[in-house]
C-alpha cells in the first residue's frame, strides 16, 4: 500500500431519515396501520444500510406483519445497538418494547423514546430534519 491510499476518506455511511414521532402515530391512526408496516420497513432498513448489521426492512416487515408483538422490542434494540456500535450508552434496549403493552398512551410514549433516540442519531450524523 502506499502512503496515499491512507489519505483517502473513510466512505461515507448512508443517514437515516429524521421523522417526527407524532406525525408517524398520526399517520399510523389515520391509514388504519398500513403506514406502520412502512414505518417499520424503512426504519430497519436504514439502520441496516448504515451499519451493515440489524434484520433489514424486509425482515423486519415480515416480523411486523406476522409477529407484530417482537417489533417494538427488536427496533428499539436495534436502536440501542446503533448506539453501543460508536461505544455511546444506549438510550433506548429491548426493554423499552413493554411500553406498549399499555393501550394507546404506551405505544405513543414507545415511539417517542425509540424515534426520539433514532432521530438524535441519526443528527449527530448529519441528517437534517
Amino acid at each position: 500500500m502506499t502512503d496515499a491510499s491512507y489519505s483517502q476518506p473513510a466512505p461515507s455511511r448512508p443517514v437515516g431519515k429524521v421523522r417526527n414521532p407524532l406525525v408517524v402515530f398520526l399517520l399510523m391512526i389515520i391509514t388504519l396501520g398500513i403506514y406502520g408496516l412502512v414505518y417499520y420497513y424503512k426504519t430497519y432498513q436504514e439502520m441496516k444500510d448504515h451499519s451493515g448489521q440489524g434484520v433489514g426492512g424486509v425482515v423486519g416487515l415480515l416480523l411486523a406483519i406476522f409477529i407484530g408483538i417482537v417489533t417494538p422490542f427488536l427496533l428499539a434494540s436495534e436502536v440501542g445497538n446503533l448506539y453501543a456500535s460508536e461505544g455511546l450508552d444506549k438510550p433506548v434496549s429491548g426493554l423499552t418494547g413493554f411500553w406498549v403493552l399499555i393501550p394507546i398512551l404506551g405505544a405513543l410514549i414507545w415511539l417517542f423514546k425509540v424515534q426520539g433516540a433514532l432521530n438524535r442519531f441519526w443528527e449527530s450524523h448529519g441528517a437534517t430534519a
